[in-house]
Order: structure tokens, then C-alpha cells, then sequence
């Protein structure tokens, strides 16, 4: 019988809606080894996200608030989550597969002696994980033999965990950190302010590849993000060209998205792109190329060139709008 712990994501006192995902992940791995499913929230300042953490479910919430925290480190919240999942009798130790994730994760694992597993999908009654192979084209059962086992999971393939009311346990952790000897210090954080959507939140998100062709192509991409209120995403290509900054690419190698609606503009869909995006709910495609791979995943296809379909769906769109 063990526990499943989640590392909690919050910004700006608020609790990240990435973390949603892998609550439910840790629910269903507790109910089925009958354990609990625990949430350690790390930082400073910590009472409104703690408050909101406890709404999903959780047998214990663990609080390490310090000042030290404030600003993200691995190294520092790596010590005091090895503590967590020690004290807390933790078998699985996880969090949704983001930026943070990867920094933190492979970290903790040493911490801990653990075994890990990255982007896994799920998990089978035998106690093996599923990950992904070969860009999504295989998918392996991996078993994890280490007493404590760390994985990261693709919050694209588990249902956000919905909000209750608040309950369970709210435990506080003594942090036991000398921030003072840590080899790393934290200077400042220059954050790309947008008022769009964070691309992993995004309800639309309209994605642009080589065939835009440059920074003029990536305006009408704009155009019709507008009408969305939606996210803009792009290909590794098109972020290699620096056509837009690298935060905004989708793909194996960028950010694993899953929109109610995924426009795919000018993309041919080369396996690392599809692999970030192909669990989109709706897939709208246009390309000149028929034979491009993305009309094998898009719901909507359109084989048209883009510089003329797009300012005329545009165009379309916001007749419909009046």
C-alpha cells in the first residue's frame, strides 16, 4: 500500500490548471494500490494556493512555505520534496510534465534512489507505466523496481481533476534548507508578458509552420488567434528560423498541448510536431501539400494555400461574428 504524491505548479497564488492532470493520475494509481493521494505545494506565501489545493481531494496537503522558496530552484525544492515523500510514505512521486518537471524531476530522483519514468500515459494493473516511443508511435510498458518510483506524466492523456469542496489534511513542513550553501542563486526572472492564453491552458490554440514562411505569414496567425482569444503555437522549424520565440513551440521537443481546437496553418505534421499536439479534441488543417501527414490526424482538412484560405476564413469569421 503506498502513497501517491503530486508536486503541486502555482503562480501568482494561484494554483496552475497543469496540475489538475496529474491529481487525477495520483487518485487512480491510489485507489488502485490503497494508498492516499497527497499534494505538496513549495514556495512562500503559500494561503490561497493551499486553500485551493485542498479542494481536489487529497488526504493531506503538505505546505513547506519559506521565504527561501519563493523563487524556484531545483535544487533547494528538490531537498525539501526528497523530505515529503520519505515522511509522507510516498511510492510515487510525480507531477505533470512541464518545464519545471523536467528541471526538478530527474533531480529528485537521485535524491531519492528512485527509478523514473518521463511522459507517461498511464498505468496497468501489473503496476507498469505507459510512455511513449519513437515520437508516440510505440508505446512500452516500463516497470519501475525501486521502492519509490518518480514519474512525470503527459497531462494530455488524464482529465483534469475536478474542484470540491475543501477537505483532508493540511500538514506544514519544516524546510531544513541552508539556502545559504546552495551552489545556485536566484537573480530575477524576465517573464514574456502576453495577454493571451498560456499555451498549455488554452482552450484554441492556432499554430503556424515553415509554410508561413517568415514573421509577415505568423500576422495572419495572429489575426485569427484574435477572433479566439486563443494561444499561437509553432513548429521547431519555424522557432529555429526565429520567427517567434521558442516558448511557443509545440512539439515532442516544445510543449504537449491539448486544445478543444488546434489549427494547424502551414504545418506538414513531421512526427515531432504530432506528437505534442495530435490529442487536440478538434484538428483543423490547411495546407497546399494533399499529401501532407497532418490531414491523417486533422478532423478538417482544407489543401488550399494559406496566404489566400486564411484571410478568408478570417474574414469569414467575423461576418459570422456581425
Amino acid at each position: 500500500m503506498g502513497n501517491a504524491l503530486i508536486i503541486a505548479e502555482h503562480r501568482d497564488g494561484k494554483l496552475k490548471s497543469v496540475s489538475l492532470p496529474a491529481f487525477t493520475f495520483a487518485k487512480d494509481y491510489a485507489g488502485k494500490t490503497g494508498g492516499e493521494f497527497h499534494i505538496l505545494v513549495m514556495g512562500h506565501n503559500l494561503g490561497s494556493v493551499v486553500e485551493e489545493a485542498s479542494c481536489y481531494g487529497a488526504a493531506k496537503v503538505h505546505v513547506a512555505d519559506n521565504e527561501g522558496l519563493g523563487p524556484y530552484l531545483a535544487e533547494s525544492h528538490a531537498a525539501v520534496a526528497a523530505k515529503v515523500a520519505q515522511d509522507s510514505g510516498a511510492e510515487v512521486v510525480a507531477a505533470t510534465s512541464t518545464a519545471m518537471a523536467k528541471d526538478l524531476l530527474p533531480r529528485l530522483s537521485a535524491k531519492l534512489g528512485a527509478g523514473m519514468a518521463s511522459d507517461i500515459l498511464g498505468f496497468n494493473d501489473q503496476g507498469y507505466f505507459q510512455r511513449p516511443v519513437w515520437a508516440g508511435n510505440a508505446i512500452v510498458d516500463t516497470e519501475i523496481t525501486t521502492p519509490v518510483k518518480v514519474v512525470s506524466i503527459r497531462g494530455t492523456e488524464f482529465e483534469p481533476a475536478q474542484k470540491g469542496t475543501s477537505g483532508g489534511d493540511k500538514a506544514d513542513v519544516a524546510v531544513d534548507v541552508d539556502f545559504g550553501s546552495l551552489r545556485k542563486r536566484f537573480l530575477s526572472f524576465e517573464e514574456i508578458k502576453s495577454e493571451r492564453p498560456e499555451l498549455t491552458e488554452a482552450a484554441v490554440i492556432v499554430s503556424g509552420g515553415r509554410g508561413t514562411k517568415g514573421e509577415e505569414g505568423f500576422k495572419l496567425i495572429e489575426q485569427l488567434a484574435d477572433l479566439f482569444n486563443a494561444a499561437i503555437g509553432a513548429t521547431r522549424s519555424a522557432v529555429d528560423a526565429g520567427w517567434v520565440p521558442n516558448d511557443l513551440q509545440v512539439g515532442q521537443t516544445g510543449k504537449m498541448v491539448a486544445p478543444d481546437l488546434y489549427f494547424a496553418i502551414g504545418i506538414s505534421g513531421a512526427i515531432q510536431h504530432l506528437a505534442g499536439m495530435k490529442s487536440s479534441k478538434v484538428i483543423v488543417a490547411i495546407n497546399k501539400d494533399e499529401e501532407a501527414p497532418i490531414f491523417n490526424v486533422s478532423d478538417y482538412g482544407l489543401v488550399a494555400d494559406l496566404f489566400k484560405a486564411v484571410p478568408e476564413l478570417i474574414e469569414g469569421i467575423k461576418k459570422a461574428k456581425g
